[in-house]
C-alpha cells in the first residue's frame, strides 16, 4: 500500500492511494479420500463419517488492485471534497462439494447390510440392485476436457465517483451533504449451457421464465445519496445532536456471483438419487461418476445456481438519529436510534420447483408436493422438479434476486461517569430487531435449502433473520490507584448479558415434499388437533423396549408445549422463522493489571503484566455465564 498526501496551493489538499492485495485462502484436506456416509436413525442423524463434504479440492486466490485520490477543497464554511476510487478484482476458485460421493442411509443395519454386501463382492459393477434403499447418494464431477478442479475464474472491475459537502452553517451546526456513484463490471467468464438456456422455469410469482446460464450480472450504476447534521444545542457541547439519512451500497460478497460460474452444468455435473436401490455402496469416490472421459458439452444430469438478468448489488436506506447529554452529577447521557431498510436485498428462489399440486386437510393446510419420485437417471414426472427430461435433468436451479422487504432497528442507551480518582463507570441497554425472507450463505443451494418456512419456499414471508440481535446490557467499570511512585494497580470488572441467539422449530424430515428438510411445524391450537398412533421404542433406541400409546404421546406432546413460552403464546400458528430466542447469557469478566514504572532520561518507562479471567464468575459457580441452547434427540 502507498499513500501520498499532498497540499495543492491555497486551502487545497489532495490524498492517493494505490494498493495492492493478494490472498491464499485454499483449505487443505487430511486423511484419506473417502465417501461421506450419513446415517439415520429415526429421521434424524445418527452419526457421519468418511470425507467432510466442502473440503475437496477447495481452492481459492484472489487479488485486489485498487486506487483512490480524494481532492478536497477548504473555504470559509465548506470542505468540498472530490474522489474517485476503482478496484480490479480477480480470483479463482475450486469449489467441488460432493466430488468424494455421499451416501445416505435411513439406519445403521442398512449401512451394516450394504457395506458387508460390498465386502462380500467388491467387484459388483454399475447397475447392481442393492439389498437396501438408499435415502440419498449424490456426486458431482468434472465436466471440462482435462480439468481435475472445476476452477470458477471472477474479474471484476469496481468504480465510484463521489463528492461531498461539509459545512458548518453556523458555529455550533455543521451539515454534511453528499452523493456517490457506484459501477461494477464483470468480465463474461461463466460457462453458458445452451441446453439449460432453452429450458422454461418458475419464478416465484408463478409466471414461466427463462434464463441465459452464461450472462452475469449487467453494467449498472448505483445512486447513494447521502445528509448528516451535528447540533451543539446551546454551543457548550452540553447537549449535542447527531443523526443522518441515506443510502448505502458496497459490492457484495463475490462468492455470491462465482456461485453461478461453477454451476451452470457446464464446468462440472451432478447426479442425485433419492430413496433407491441403484447405488450401492462403493469406497471408491469415482466409482459412480461418468466412465467416459468429458467432451465440455452440458452435462446430462447438474444443478443451476443463477443470477436474475435485474440483479443490483445490495443497497439499503439507513437513518440514525442520536443525543448525548450532560447530566448532573458528572454523568453523560446518550440514546441512539437506528432503522435500515432494504432498497436492493438479497434473496433466492428454486426456479425449478413446480406449483403445488395440493395441499394438506386439517388445522396444518400449508402446500404439498406429490407425485413420481425425483431419480435420475429416471425421468418424467416429478413432484419438485420442472426439468427432469433425459439430458436435462436438472436438480435444482437456484436464482439469486433483489428484494426490497428486509428491514432492522436499533435502539440503545447508555450512562458514563469518569471521576478524577481513577475511577470510571459505564452502562448501557440496546435492544434490536432484523428481519427478513433469507439469510444469505456462501452456497446459493444452501440458502435456499436451509430457510425454514410453512408454505411456499419461494414466497417464505418476511421474518426473523438468525441475526436478529434481541437484548443486550453491560456495565463495565475500572478503577487504576497510584502509589509510591513507582507502581500502579488497574481492576477492570466487564459485566454483560445478552441473548444468545436463536432458532427455528421444525421437522425432522421433508413434510410438505418440496426436496428440502426446512418445514417449520404447525403448533396445534389444542389436544383435539393432535394426531398420534401407539408407538414401540425397541432396544437400543430405548434403553428397554417401552409401548407409547396415543394418549401418552398426546399428553408428553402436550406438556412439552406449555413448558416452552414460544409454543404456548403461539398455539393455532405455524413457527415462524429464527422467532425462538434462547435465554440472555449473563457473564462477567475481570481483568488484573499491575504496573511498575520509574523515570529515566527525563522520562516514564514502566513494565506492565495483566491477568485476564473470562468468565470469572464460573470459578464460582458453574451454572454462571454458560448459555442455554436446544439439543437434538431421539424422541426417548
Amino acid at each position: 500500500m502507498a499513500e501520498w498526501n499532498s497540499i495543492v496551493g491555497n486551502g487545497m489538499a489532495n490524498s492517493l492511494t494505490i494498493g495492492y492485495t493478494r490472498q491464499n485462502e485454499s483449505r487443505k484436506p487430511k486423511g484419506q479420500f473417502f465417501p461421506l456416509v450419513d446415517i439415520q436413525e429415526g429421521t434424524q442423524t445418527y452419526t457421519s463419517f468418511g470425507f467432510e463434504p466442502f473440503t475437496p479440492n477447495n481452492l481459492l486466490y484472489y487479488n485486489t488492485l485498487q486506487f483512490q485520490d480524494n481532492f478536497t477543497k477548504y473555504t470559509g464554511n465548506h470542505d468540498l471534497t472530490f474522489g474517485v476510487s476503482v478496484e480490479k478484482y480477480h480470483s479463482e476458485n475450486t469449489f467441488f462439494p460432493g466430488s468424494q460421493s455421499a451416501y445416505v442411509y435411513g439406519s445403521l443395519a442398512d449401512w451394516y447390510t450394504d457395506a458387508n454386501g460390498y465386502l462380500a463382492n467388491p467387484t459388483r459393477p454399475v447397475g447392481t440392485v442393492s439389498p437396501v434403499t438408499l435415502l440419498r447418494f449424490q456426486v458431482r464431477y468434472a465436466n471440462i476436457p482435462g480439468q481435475d478442479k472445476p476452477v470458477q475464474p471472477l474479474e471484476v472491475l469496481y468504480s465510484g465517483v463521489y463528492a461531498q459537502d461539509e459545512w458548518r452553517a453556523t458555529e455550533n451546526l455543521k451539515l454534511n451533504m453528499g452523493v456517490r456513484f457506484d459501477v461494477p463490471k464483470f468480465k463474461n467468464t461463466a460457462f453458458d449451457n445452451v441446453n439449460a438456456d432453452k429450458l422454461f422455469w418458475r419464478d416465484e410469482t408463478g409466471a414461466t421464465v427463462q434464463y441465459n446460464t452464461g450472462k452475469l450480472p449487467d453494467t449498472r450504476v448505483t445512486i447513494s445519496p447521502r445528509f448528516g447534521v451535528n447540533w451543539d444545542v446551546k454551543g457548550d457541547r452540553s447537549t449535542q445532536v447527531r443523526g443522518g439519512t441515506g443510502v448505502f451500497s458496497g459490492r457484495p460478497a463475490y462468492v455470491w456471483i462465482s456461485n453461478q460460474i461453477g454451476n451452470t452444468g457446464v464446468l462440472t455435473g451432478f447426479d442425485q438419487f433419492d430413496n433407491t436401490t441403484a447405488r450401492p455402496f462403493n469406497p471408491d469416490p469415482n466409482f459412480y461418476k461418468p466412465q467416459t472421459p468429458p467432451t465440455g458439452a452440458p452435462a446430462t444430469s447438474y444443478e443451476l445456481a443463477l443470477t436474475d438478468p435485474n440483479f443490483k448489488f445490495p443497497k439499503l436506506w439507513r437513518t440514525d438519529i442520536g443525543i448525548d447529554k450532560m447530566l448532573p452529577l458528572g454523568l453523560i447521557g446518550t440514546v441512539e436510534y437506528m432503522y435500515n431498510r432494504d432498497l436492493d436485498g438479497i434473496y433466492y428462489i428454486n426456479a425449478n420447483l413446480p406449483a403445488a399440486q395440493s395441499a394438506f386437510v386439517g388445522a396444518d393446510s400449508r402446500l404439498r408436493w406429490v407425485g413420481l419420485s425425483c431419480n435420475a437417471p429416471t425421468v418424467g414426472p416429478c413432484q419438485n422438479r420442472i426439468n427432469n427430461a433425459t439430458g436435462n435433468i436438472v436438480a435444482r436451479n437456484i436464482v439469486m434476486k433483489n428484494q426490497s422487504v428486509g428491514r432492522s432497528w436499533n435502539i440503545d442507551g447508555s450512562l458514563e461517569r469518569p471521576f478524577s480518582n481513577g475511577l470510571f463507570i459505564k452502562a448501557a441497554y440496546n435492544y434490536g430487531v432484523a428481519r427478513n425472507t433469507i439469510d444469505p450463505g456462501s452456497i446459493a443451494s444452501g440458502s435456499w435449502n436451509g430457510n425454514p418456512q410453512s408454505n411456499d419456499p419461494n414466497n417464505p414471508g418476511l421474518s426473523y433473520s438468525v441475526n436478529s440481535p434481541g437484548h443486550r446490557f453491560f456495565i463495565a467499570t475500572s478503577y487504576r490507584k497510584e502509589y509510591f511512585s513507582f507502581g500502579a494497580t488497574t481492576l477492570a470488572l466487564f459485566f454483560d448479558a445478552h441473548t444468545n441467539g436463536n432458532t427455528s422449530y421444525t421437522f425432522s424430515t421433508d413434510l410438505n415434499g418440496d426436496g428440502v428438510v426446512n418445514d417449520l411445524i404447525y403448533i396445534p391450537r389444542d389436544i383435539s388437533e393432535m394426531n398420534f398412533t401407539t408407538f414401540t421404542c425397541a432396544v437400543p433406541t430405548c434403553t428397554t423396549a417401552k409401548t407409547f400409546t396415543a394418549a401418552d404421546q398426546a399428553t408428553a406432546w402436550e406438556a412439552f408445549i406449555q413448558q416452552d413460552d414460544y409454543l404456548k403464546s403461539h398455539r393455532g400458528q405455524y413457527a415462524q422463522r429464527n422467532a425462538v430466542f434462547f435465554p440472555m447469557v449473563k457473564r462477567a469478566d475481570l481483568s488484573i493489571q499491575q504496573e511498575i514504572f520509574t523515570d529515566f532520561a527525563r522520562r516514564r518507562n514502566s513494565l506492565q503484566v495483566r491477568a485476564d479471567i473470562v468468565n470469572v464468575g464460573n470459578l464460582l459457580n458453574k451454572h454462571w455465564g454458560v448459555g442455554q441452547r436446544i439439543l437434538g434427540g431421539n424422541g426417548q
